[in-house]
């Protein structure tokens, strides 16, 4: 069976040992195997064949994915950042007939045509089904087990299709990179339907026989809409882990905490930082005050992580070497390359090998020692008036991060400088802005300096359309919506 690893890593594992723990249940490493073939078995005995998963972070979640993983069943899991109608998009291009989620109630009432006819035996996560014409039921790309949406640029979010190998391949890559940390308890704040947490927060440490903590998103205040700092807080300062994994916005707030006077706790080894770039300035910041932030890199179409820094392996300012399950090279016009490890093809497209090569569409460089530097994306660079080629994500971090991670257009298309628009919230004042962005334009060099800026005329918003669900910024829609404020920026008594 292609799910050996992971199967053979629960079974070889301390049977005492903790795997699971939220704030209601914990589960022990020698209950994991009855209770996921309970799951399994009640899964196949009502005909599932291929789910969705819907819920919070907690057992229920893990417990739920464990067994769909091993059962051999195609997953979905839809993260709740989605809207009603990204989620609904997902579920009908996937095809799927059958959810598992922790809120009924709140299934029913926003998706049409689902009901409850079941509870999970070992999870107790709610089945729905609902009744799937046979012209809506869409074809995976055989040995598919999972299909994680990405919504990139667009409104709909894209299914990409992997295999049960490719999955496990990360995770055991992750564990072997940091077998010498002895993680002994990893926190999982990210959504669990998230695939970075998925593989390398969940499946990585139970190869190693760690504690998956689980808490809750109310108890850790981590939700894509707002962050509660005072609940992170206190969640990282009693769950005492040893690893976690955080997207910059996260590390940025346990940063200006403990340089307030928050304890990081002694526990901390490795802290894994990803999702967007991470600028050197910020990562010296987290050193200085004892939280070992290590910037990585992977993207859903290589099933997650791809390039790790490590205690044994770290250079600022990169993304990393290689993990080993993988084979990366820089192309001729500076675009990444990744093979060895790749989806099975975006659903509804055609099939592809999966150790076909990938073209990242990320620019970058390796320097002499193998480590991965990334300067942004190929469809986003610009070129000034004064033909300059500017990667407009650098600009943007060294300005974000230094006013805790808030939403920045950087542009520049043939134009004679760089210009900014940001997004701030009327909490920043414009004094703080200015400061930040002259601290970013020591950084950067002359013909990558932000010369004006000017407030967004409106917040960006996923509701709007000028953000993606997962925060990113959807530029076209945003150069094309706030034209004026851009060209504003160009007026020649600035300019001049």
């Amino acid at each position: 069976m292609v799910t050996d690893v992971l199967r053979q890593a629960l079974d070889a594992a301390d049977p005492a040992a903790t795997a699971l723990r939220d704030g209601c249940r914990a589960v022990a490493y020698g209950e994991l195997p009855s209770l996921l073939q309970r799951e399994i078995a009640w899964l196949r005995e009502a005909g599932v064949e291929r789910c969705a998963l819907l819920a919070d972070n907690g057992v229920p979640w893990a417990l739920g994915d464990l067994a769909l993983h091993l059962g051999e069943v195609p997953t979905v899991p839809l993260p709740a950042s989605f809207t009603g109608a990204q989620q609904l998009h997902a579920l009908d291009d996937a095809g799927v007939a059958t959810l598992l989620t922790d809120d009924p109630g709140h299934v029913c009432g926003t998706l049409p045509g689902w009901r409850v006819d079941g509870i999970a035996p070992a999870s107790g996560l709610h089945r729905l089904s609902r009744t799937l014409p046979a012209t809506r039921r869409a074809e995976l790309p055989r040995g598919t087990r999972k299909v994680t949406y990405t919504s990139g640029s667009t409104a709909s979010p894209k299914g990409v299709c992997l295999s049960a190998k490719a999955l496990e391949a990360v995770a055991a890559a992750v564990a072997l990179a940091t077998a010498d940390l002895a993680i002994e308890r990893h926190l999982c704040l990210l959504p669990l339907a998230t695939l970075l947490e998925n593989v390398a927060g969940l499946y990585a440490p139970l190869l190693r026989g760690a504690t998956c903590l689980l808490p809750s998103s109310a108890e850790t205040g981590v939700d894509y809409a707002a962050l509660d700092v005072a609940r992170l807080l206190d969640t990282v300062s009693r769950h005492r882990p040893n690893s976690m994994i955080l997207v910059p916005e996260l590390l940025h707030a346990l940063i200006l905490a403990a340089e307030r006077g928050w304890a990081v706790p002694e526990s901390l080894r490795f802290v894994a930082v990803g999702g967007a770039r991470v600028t050197a300035s910020l990562l010296e910041r987290a050193m200085a005050v004892g939280i070992p932030a290590y910037e990585g890199y992977g993207l859903s179409e290589c099933a997650s992580v791809v390039c790790l820094n490590t205690p044994a392996a770290r250079k600022a300012g990169t993304v990393g070497r290689p993990l080993a399950h993988v084979r990366v090279h820089v192309g001729a016009h500076g675009e990444v390359h990744i093979a060895g490890n790749g989806m099975l093809g975006y659903l509804g497209e055609t099939p592809r090998a999966a150790t076909a090569e990938h073209a990242t569409g990320d620019l970058g460089e390796f320097d002499a020692d193998g480590f991965l530097r990334l300067h942004g994306r190929a469809g986003n660079r610009f070129i000034t008036s004064f033909g300059r080629n500017v990667s407009p994500e650098w600009i943007e971090s060294e300005v974000s991060q230094r006013l805790g991670g808030c939403h920045v257009l950087a542009y520049g298309e043939a134009r004679p400088c760089v210009v900014a628009l940001v997004d701030a919230g009327s909490t920043v004042g414009d004094a703080a802005v200015e400061r930040a962005i002259a601290a970013a334009n020591t950084t950067l060099p002359a013909y990558a300096r932000v010369r004006h800026w000017a407030r967004a005329p409106r917040p960006f918003s996923v509701a709007d359309g000028t953000l993606t669900a997962n925060g990113r910024l959807r530029r076209r829609e945003i150069h094309a919506r706030h034209a004026a404020a851009i060209d504003a920026l160009y007026d020649p008594a600035l300019v001049s």
